[in-house]
């Protein structure tokens, strides 16, 4: 056996293929090894909040042209220059075979830190009581800026500069020794408006209800907007002084919406008042003062500013004005801010009756100056060390905002609109008509407007 496996015939390999090919039950079979090619693995890329198309492409190592072409699949035309958001540049990414991430953004961190800061105040050993920030709500005719003009003179001082003049949109008054402030917004839409964007700024709700007219529709749209928000509320029945005035019947119509008075065993503070009279004005500013206590506000003034933007304007001739409602922290002089989607150093300082002031402490609105654009309001504020990071944060909601714009704006597809019929989204389709002369333009309306008959 030696003999035969080591004396040779030659074969190449020697004895040890000949034993393989034994082994393996084998006659001239030989193996042949295969070279697979291993798959790409792709590890998951971290995109930002917002990129332009090159920018993307260059991410997931493909060209523009690629990245077009998927674009337009979601029905987005776009060019090189013009920038997505993440949802879609993950939507690009996921068809070409990658995995992605959102990138923490500064602007993500800052709305955490915002409301942690909100958070941080009650368990925060060096918060202090502050004043409540009360919200006047009601019907339109039922006198909620005469009430709060009313409340205004009765707690300004006779021969003070500015007197009441000054419309800010928020006012600071004193009673008893304490503050109290008062947003004056346009209506409950400003109200609803500061919550969408995440800025509760109201501590209690007033709702004004004219004891002659009783409760009105938009009362009641009122009310909702309070339960919703959660804060407290009082009622303040005003015209009393009428000879029609039947305060009864606002508790009872009230009652019905479950807003329950407090003689009647519910939790709603209920005070007449006459704003033409200015009577029942320091009992209403009495309770105010008793919910704030019963809530016990408080926020930590030495830290640095957050709060809320309560409205804003550009003037001829100081440029973008802004009015902020500082809800922790204390604002000074020379501080850098980001506001919603601008920023700016704080140049000067003016409070609700038009005098210069250094610094602003926790529920004290002030009117500021130096911005570089206006703001909306409802826009949450926050003071940086850093100008060049308020910038970038600034113009970081800019473009985010900008690209939200152009996917709201963006032409509907008629495959689009017809699903969405469909599903009972959309009810009307809107047509602009162009045409050269007035004639063809009648043409047009009319077919279309049979087209509406057939419908019907």
């Amino acid at each position: 056996m030696t003999d035969r496996f080591n004396g040779g015939g030659g074969r190449r390999g020697g004895g040890g293929g000949g034993a393989r090919r034994n082994r393996r039950g084998g006659g001239g079979a030989r193996t042949v090894a295969v070279r697979r090619t291993a798959p790409v693995v792709r590890e998951p890329i971290t995109l930002p909040s917002v990129m332009s198309v090159s920018e993307l492409a260059e991410n997931i190592d493909t060209n523009g042209i690629e990245v077009i072409r998927e674009l337009m699949k979601l029905g987005i035309m776009a060019n090189l220059n013009q920038q997505v958001d993440y949802n879609t540049a993950a939507q690009v990414a996921e068809a070409l075979g990658w995995e992605t991430s959102e990138q923490p953004s500064v602007a993500t961190q800052v709305v955490a830190d915002f409301e942690s800061r909100r958070l941080e105040n009650d368990a925060d050993p060096e918060s202090r009581a502050r004043p409540p920030v009360i919200t006047i709500m009601g019907h339109v005719d039922h006198g909620k800026t005469r009430l709060l003009d009313a409340i205004r003179s009765a707690n300004v001082a006779g021969g003070e500069a500015g007197g009441i003049t000054q419309h800010i949109g928020a006012y600071q008054v004193e009673t008893h020794g304490r503050k109290l402030t008062f947003l004056d917004t346009p209506g409950h839409e400003a109200f609803t408006a500061m919550r969408a964007r995440g800025a509760q700024a109201t501590d209690i709700a007033v709702l004004v209800v004219a004891a002659d007219d009783g409760v009105m529709p938009t009362t009641r749209e009122a009310i909702a907007h309070i339960k919703s928000a959660n804060v407290p509320l009082v009622v303040a029945v005003n015209k009393i002084d009428l000879p029609a005035a039947n305060p009864d019947r606002v508790k009872q119509q009230l009652s019905e919406t479950e807003v329950m008075p407090e003689e009647w065993g519910g939790d709603v503070p209920f005070v007449e008042v006459s704003a033409k009279d200015q009577l029942g004005l320091d009992e209403l500013l009495e309770v105010l003062l008793l919910v704030s206590d019963v809530n016990e506000l408080k926020a930590n003034p030495d830290k640095s500013a957050n709060g809320v933007v309560v409205e804003a304007r550009v003037d001829s001739s100081r440029g973008p004005i802004a009015t902020l409602l500082v809800q922790s922290g204390t604002l000074n002089l020379r501080d850098v801010v980001v506001a919603g989607s601008t920023y700016g150093r704080v140049k000067a300082m003016f409070d609700d009756r038009g005098k210069r002031v250094r610094r602003a402490g926790p529920s004290m609105p002030v009117e500021i100056l130096g911005l570089v654009d206006v703001p909306r309001a409802g826009d949450t504020f926050l003071v940086f060390e850093d100008e060049k990071a308020a910038r970038q944060l600034a113009e970081q909601r800019s473009a985010t905002r900008r690209v939200a714009l152009l996917n709201e704006n963006r032409p509907v597809k008629l495959t689009e609109l017809y699903d969405q019929v469909k599903e009972g989204k959309t009810a009307e389709l809107r047509v602009i008509l162009k045409s050269d002369v007035q004639g063809s333009l009648g043409a047009i309306q009319n077919a279309l407007l049979k087209l509406n008959e057939t419908m019907d």
